[in-house]
């Protein structure tokens, strides 16, 4: 499995995980953590991460040096 192909599946897998806590853990309280502010962050991180494997993807493998 290549590196684009992984970050191809764990970004939208990351950026799902997120909305789900965006949209339904906004009534839960946590002594340390904001759920909804966890949910932003992972949606950013599962966006940036899908952005690269596609970079990855279409760049293909880098030339040797």
């Amino acid at each position: 499995m290549t590196r684009a192909s992984r970050n191809l599946l764990a970004g939208p897998a990351t950026l799902v995980a997120g909305l789900a806590l965006w949209l339904f853990a906004g009534s839960v309280d946590l002594p340390a953590v904001d759920p909804v502010k966890v949910g932003v962050v992972l949606m950013c991180v599962g966006g940036v991460e899908t952005l690269l494997g596609l970079h990855r993807a279409v760049r293909g493998r880098a030339e040797p040096r």
